[in-house]
């Protein structure tokens, strides 16, 4: 029986190594970068003893921020990037293995400053998907990580297939022979995703990681009002985000204190953290997002997120206040005609229908306009919620 578990094991190992060796051998090119990389780097967790760790998260929790006014946002371009780095229409970055997770292809890789950054690419509707939402989030005053459409990515000691490798060699448990192989290659990618994370100290309770919608407080704390909680609920739901596990929302903390392993953290700052199931069912899916209505009981100013994939999720129904609906209403109804569409054309909305590795597809621009109109007046143009 040992012999067998052996062999098994051994010609898993060896199907790894086939695959890493047939992925370097149709990578994209041969060539040390120019510059070196700094190491990989990363924000410390704010600190907690591990028997202090959930009661600390949870009390940043209810005191969390989850709005700040917003500033004037180009919604057709990549936000600002403070490095200048993903400022350029060509980025190059270094590698990074590390365990993959989730559907969609994606890997992280370094910086030349040592910054991590996460790469979204392919024909991946969460490209698009998390450009357009972390925009929007960020011109209505919500936080969001900063995602960069990138037309030009030159990834050193990357495989071809980064995603299913990475997968295939972490299985295996030899996940770091890529990081001691192939530096002297790389792999070209365009039109992809880059994500830079929201600022902050991220806090984490124990082996909770991120908060459940069912966690958020439903009456006003220290850092939000009860408006400001129901206009980022009403926004979750104006956004299908329906896949909303805990990991996919993420609480930091935004204090530049040194940080007390006893005390929790004196300014925390909730958002969702990954967008990319958002804009319909099937993400990016126009007519699905067109048929997921803003109210589910309109006269109660009841919401839901229920008949989505993951029936609701972490979400519960929801009474949505007069004071919430307001407070979004004022924000979304400043947005012109011109600026929502900027948003979907500088999110490459059409590119990504047009099926441009497939050869087929429909510009569907207008529709989208006409739909995130429609939803805006649903909040905007209606009879005030019943208190």
């Amino acid at each position: 029986m040992l012999g067998k578990t052996s062999g098994r094991a051994g010609a898993v190992v060896w199907l790894a190594i086939a695959l890493l060796t047939s992925a370097w051998l149709i990578a994209g090119g041969i060539g040390r970068p120019s510059d070196t990389f700094a190491p990989p780097h990363a924000d410390e967790p704010w600190p907690a003893e591990p028997t202090q760790a959930r009661p600390l998260r949870d009390a940043a929790l209810r005191r969390a921020e989850v709005w700040r006014v917003p500033e004037p946002a180009d919604l057709t371009v990549n936000p600002p990037d403070p490095t200048g780095l993903l400022s350029h229409g060509r980025v190059d970055c270094r590698f990074l293995a590390r365990g993959a997770d989730g559907t969609s292809p994606k890997f992280d890789c370094v910086l030349r400053n040592g910054d991590v950054v996460k790469v979204k690419y392919g024909r991946n509707p969460e490209v698009h998907a998390e450009a357009a939402a972390s925009r929007l989030l960020t011109a209505l005053g919500f936080g969001a990580d900063s995602n960069y459409l990138i037309d030009h990515l030159r990834c050193y000691g990357c495989p071809r297939f980064p995603f299913q490798t990475t997968m295939v060699l972490g299985f295996a448990g030899i996940g770091d022979l890529l990081e001691r192989s192939g530096e002297h290659l790389y792999t070209d990618f365009n039109w992809v995703a880059v994500e830079r994370r929201f600022g902050g100290r991220p806090i984490i309770g124990g082996d909770q990681k991120g908060w459940e919608w069912s966690e958020l407080p439903e009456d006003a704390t220290p850092g939000a009002s009860r408006a400001e909680l129901d206009a980022l609920r009403l926004m979750a739901v104006f956004l299908a985000h329906w896949d909303n596990k805990a990991p996919n929302q993420r609480l930091v903390c935004l204090s530049e204190q040194e940080g007390d392993s006893h005390q929790p953290c004196p300014r925390p700052f909730a958002i969702i953290q990954d967008l990319g199931a958002t804009f319909g069912p099937h993400k990016v899916d126009l007519s699905g997002w067109r048929g997921v209505p803003i109210w589910s009981n309109p006269s109660q100013c009841l919401v839901s997120l229920k008949g989505l994939p993951y029936d609701g999720a972490t979400f519960d129904d929801t009474r949505i206040s007069e004071a919430g609906r307001v407070h979004l209403a004022q924000y979304l109804g400043a947005l012109t005609p011109s600026q929502i569409e900027g948003l979907f054309r500088g999110a490459r909305f059409p590119e990504y229908e047009h099926g441009r590795w497939l050869g087929f597809g429909i510009d569907n621009l207008a529709g989208w306009v006409a739909t995130f109109r429609e939803k805006g007046r649903q909040i905007v143009d209606r009879d005030p919620c019943p208190a």
